[in-house]
């Protein structure tokens, strides 16, 4: 996934988030901030969980600035962008295809395959299907 942060009048910042690679300290922190078992959190950064964007975007910031409060961490919902790559989306809708998933969550996911990012190397998912 692709996450990118644009705060107005500062510089853009685009995070590749794969939650396979989060460290167990920060799945835990982002647990503890939500109050959610990770594959909860994981869905609703996808689906606008506000909390759990916030939680996210916090997580991703500390590893560049260590000593950033999750307090310090507020933004404008047009300026936090959460994507699934293409690889992704493709890999999503395969798997909900094969256990008989609802068509219209289908239908919205390829409806922005377009737009989408590219995959740098293999895609996983971001969530469990």
């Amino acid at each position: 996934m692709k996450v990118t942060y644009r705060p107005e009048g500062g510089e853009e910042q685009v995070f590749d988030y794969n939650p396979n690679k989060l460290l167990s300290a920060e799945r835990e922190a982002l647990e503890k901030r939500t109050g959610l078992p990770f594959n909860q959190v994981a869905k609703g950064i996808l689906s606008g969980h506000s909390l759990c964007r916030r939680a996210l975007l916090h997580v991703l910031l500390k590893r560049q600035h260590p000593g950033i409060s999750f307090d310090d961490v507020d933004f404008c919902w047009d300026e936090l962008k959460v994507e699934m790559t293409k690889g992704e989306i493709t890999l999503a809708v395969e798997q909900l295809r094969e256990k008989g998933g609802n068509e219209e969550i289908i239908e919205g996911m390829l409806k922005g395959y377009d737009e989408a990012p590219e995959d740098e190397g293999k895609a996983r998912l971001p969530f469990a299907v």
